[in-house]
């Protein structure tokens, strides 16, 4: 009655020893890889060094104002009010209308002022930048409401009390983190799977392990090993090179972003499992993966918020699982979300990963026909 418990814990034993074996061995090839190595972890830190230093410091939009002879509204704002006012605005004095006109076409200046013979301020400005030229407008109108507060010296009848509801010191390195950390990780997720199973058909190591006392599920569980790793490496270093250079600030529940990203990396290399199925080549495999992932990336919000773009676009996005991926990683890393915000997002996740690994299970092949 012993014999088929021994043999019961010697298989037991044996595909533990082949999980283990083939993970260390796809962290060896990724560690011999150079290539690799660089388009998963470093070309992502790339991103976020560039994005950060160049956004770093930046807040309200500054805009470059030409003023046209004597502006009595701009003249007598003096003191506090003045270094306030210079804080937003650069004010160049000139007398050449025509040419200071030219230049603001050009987008040397982002307008030009000047008072008319009755008295009414003039401006003139480009919309190239529509942010700008917003911040601009409403800056200006401000002054001339004042303006005539005081000379007509009657209090308003309401005044609006402001005050920004995040940390004072809140950066664009808030908003970029997230969503290039989700980019990083649905891009080593997908790639890695697809170009990983066309290599293995390829190469004929589908075809040995399939004649190896190894099952499908050890293989997939160690492919699976090393792409966590790999992500909660990317999400690591991201997190200590934004804290430590950039100035992110981490919410209470920060750590949720853990069990966000492996279960995206699930979600992410169900694609590339797809996409691995159907390609035959790593060419192939590698043109599939691009397809789905550029647009996926810029559609998402990694980059850039979509709240303006055309209705329609918004709904593509909303398709992705990546835009709940950066939307849930935002709220957990700077916006002070709980599990309430992430937990439904992890099983979205998980939900389109049973999906797609079934499509893909359907169209697998161990070797090429």
């Amino acid at each position: 009655m012993t014999a088929p418990t021994t043999e019961a814990s010697t298989g037991g034993r044996d595909r533990v020893s082949a999980f283990w074996s083939l993970s260390r061995a796809m962290l060896l090839g990724m560690k011999r890889d150079r290539t690799a190595t660089f388009f998963l972890l470093l070309f992502p830190l790339v991103f976020l060094v560039f994005f950060g230093a160049v956004t770093n410091g930046s807040g309200s939009p500054h805009a470059k104002v030409a003023q046209v002879g004597a502006v009595k509204l701009f003249d007598s704002i003096q003191g506090e009010e003045r270094k306030g006012l210079e804080k937003v605005l650069t004010i160049t004095r000139t007398d050449d209308e025509a040419g200071t006109l030219e230049k603001v076409r050009k987008g040397e200046y982002d307008a030009l002022i000047k008072q008319g013979p009755d008295g009414t301020v003039e401006l003139r400005y480009t919309a190239a930048d529509q942010v700008r030229s917003g911040a601009l407008n409403g800056i200006l109108d401000s002054v001339v409401q004042s303006a005539n507060q005081k000379a007509t010296g009657q209090k308003p009848a309401y005044v609006l009390q402001a005050e920004q509801v995040e940390d004072k010191a809140l950066k664009p390195i808030q908003y970029l983190t997230p969503g290039l950390l989700g980019w990083a990780v649905a891009t080593g997720a997908v790639f890695g799977a697809a170009l990983t199973l066309v290599g293995w058909r390829k190469s004929k190591v589908l075809r040995r392990l399939r004649l190896a006392p190894v099952s499908a599920g050890t293989v997939v569980s160690s492919r699976i090993l090393v792409s966590l790793l790999t992500a909660f490496l990317q999400t690591a270093v991201f997190v200590v090179v934004a804290t430590s250079f950039f100035g992110l600030k981490l919410t209470g529940n920060w750590w949720l972003i853990l069990p966000l990203v492996a279960c995206a990396t699930l979600a992410f290399m169900s694609i590339g499992l797809l996409a691995g199925s159907v390609a035959k080549t790593e060419e192939a495999a590698n043109g599939i993966s691009q397809i789905i992932v550029l647009p996926m990336s810029f559609l998402s919000g990694s980059f850039f918020p979509m709240d303006n773009a055309p209705g329609w676009l918004q709904s593509v996005s909303k398709v992705m699982p990546l835009h709940y991926l950066v939307d849930a990683s935002r709220s957990v890393l700077t916006r002070g979300g709980g599990l309430m915000e992430a937990l439904p997002t992890m099983g979205g996740l998980l939900l389109f990963a049973a999906v797609l690994t079934g499509i893909a299970w359907k169209l697998f092949k161990w070797e090429d026909d």
